[in-house]
């Protein structure tokens, strides 16, 4: 599938020196825009209850043409990269207002490369991909008499991306992507409980085929269930909250990470609008998002904007430093870019997203966190949340929970709910450990009706004062 020079893929029905007398064409009167080509091939694979249950292949390619005059933006998309299809789309920017400002300047180029172009698709045979999921199926239910049921998957994706700006800019991004997933459901007393893990990344599938990689998988989802097995109601009422390092940093991306994107803050719905320069957490709370990490699954080499991805510091201990911005934001607030223009596919328009996104290390030993907590409980896991941007009010549930008592670690706990707003969360944090730790490339990140690959970390964080929804 991977072709000798991947942008043969985009370009079967269409010359690159068409395309872009077409942008230039099409976008004449716009303040900036762009043509986004992508090819796109995916697969899933699904092993669920002793059998191969799905095997997906799909492959997609098309085009997004964006004009944007002023604060408006005209788009439109096609699943046919053709001169004729491009041409009929640009029908659509006619409808906008003539620009009357000065010509966005383009991004700057890189050479930059974060990941492989290599397909992870064509890499494994068929057989190979299968074999894997029934190993560990069978590793899974030979661990625990317990386990009833395991569910294993494995996906990857391998996208072709093509800006072209109407000044003649054009830059090229080849994006692999990779997931593996472990579920297990035990049973003991006639009880079910479950427990999940899941890794991932911009790469091939090499590590995830390690035998060491995926029993670690099968490990981890099995003593969350287990424990689970013996949790017990979880308490409520307003208490001391102990977060675990990695992927507990979810709720930092939702609870704070959103009111940061820039077209919140612009349109003043946002709890952090025109708050640049205040304190808005705790000392020594420092709150980054990244795209430039290495292989990362929220990493770009340049967004879908092709703006060069970069480390951007929110929240510098504890003050407002800045938001995420893509190219409309950015010049409507007269500041730059920040390389977090994103859009799930051509059929979308970009806007401002996180990529990885995550609270710095602090000084503090975790073991002495714990020890500081009279009565609270210790969050290792969470599974969905919810947040409302104008507020910041969130609510997220625990996966994996423990009581805390007497700086001691006790039951697990089950149902446990954690709920607060943005804008006060961090004001609480009394405690940053010494271990921050990235997820393990799992994140999935939903606004507008987009999804896109993101990342999220934090080290142990001490909280007072959260309210936790329970049942006892």
């Amino acid at each position: 599938m991977a072709a000798t020079d991947p942008r043969s893929l985009l370009y079967r029905q269409l010359d690159p020196a068409e395309a872009q007398a077409l942008v230039r064409e099409t976008l004449k009167s716009c303040d900036d825009g762009e043509l986004y080509l992508q090819f796109a091939a995916s697969e899933t694979f699904a092993f669920d209850d002793g059998r191969l249950k799905t095997a997906d292949y799909s492959r997609d390619a098309g085009f997004g043409l964006r004009g944007v005059s002023g604060e408006m933006t005209g788009f439109a998309h096609a699943n046919e990269i053709s001169a004729a299809a491009i041409r009929r789309a640009g029908e659509t920017l006619s409808l906008l207002d003539p620009a009357t400002g000065s010509i966005a300047a383009p991004p700057q180029r890189s050479n930059r490369h974060l990941y492989t172009d290599a397909s992870p698709l064509d890499a494994v045979p068929f057989a190979a991909k299968v074999a894997l999921l029934e190993a560990i199926d069978a590793a899974a239910r030979a661990r625990d008499p317990r386990v009833a049921q395991v569910s294993a998957s494995l996906s990857a994706s391998w996208s072709v991306v093509e800006i072209v700006r109407p000044d003649g800019f054009v830059a090229t991004d080849v994006r692999p992507l990779v997931r593996l997933n472990v579920g297990i459901v035990a049973e003991a007393g006639g009880r079910r409980e479950s427990g999940n893990f899941g890794m991932g990344g911009r790469g091939l599938y090499d590590r995830l085929f390690e035998p060491q990689t995926w029993n670690r998988a099968i490990d981890e989802a099995l003593a969350q269930a287990l424990v689970n097995l013996d949790s017990v109601a979880a308490p409520a009422g307003e208490m001391t909250v102990l977060l675990g390092p990695g992927w507990p940093g979810v709720l930092l991306h939702e609870a704070v990470g959103h009111g940061l994107e820039g077209d919140f803050n612009r349109k003043g719905t946002s709890a952090f609008s025109g708050r640049i320069g205040e304190r808005v957490a705790a000392p020594g709370v420092t709150v980054v998002d990244d795209g430039s990490m290495l292989g990362r699954r929220g990493s770009l080499s340049i967004d879908d904007e092709g703006t060069p991805t970069q480390e951007n510091v929110l929240i510098e201990d504890g003050i407002l430093k800045g938001y995420l911005q893509d190219r409309l934001n950015a010049r409507l607030t007269g500041v730059a870019p920040t390389g977090n223009g994103r859009r799930q596919s051509y059929a979308h328009a970009p806007m401002p997203r996180m990529t990885n996104t995550f609270m710095r290390a602090g000084s503090d030993d975790p073991a002495e966190l714990l020890s500081r907590v009279k009565r609270g409980i210790f969050a290792k896991s969470f599974g969905g949340g919810q947040v409302d941007i104008t507020s910041g009010k969130f609510v997220f549930g625990c996966t994996e929970a423990y009581l805390i008592e007497d700086g001691k670690l006790g039951a697990p706990i089950k149902g446990a709910t954690l709920i607060g707003d943005g804008p006060s969360v961090l004001t609480r944090v009394t405690g940053i450990g010494t271990d921050m730790a990235l997820d393990e490339g799992v994140g999935v990140c939903g606004k507008g009706g987009q999804s896109v690959p993101a990342g999220v970390g934090q080290p142990t964080l001490l909280v007072e004062g959260l309210t936790v929804g329970g049942t006892a």
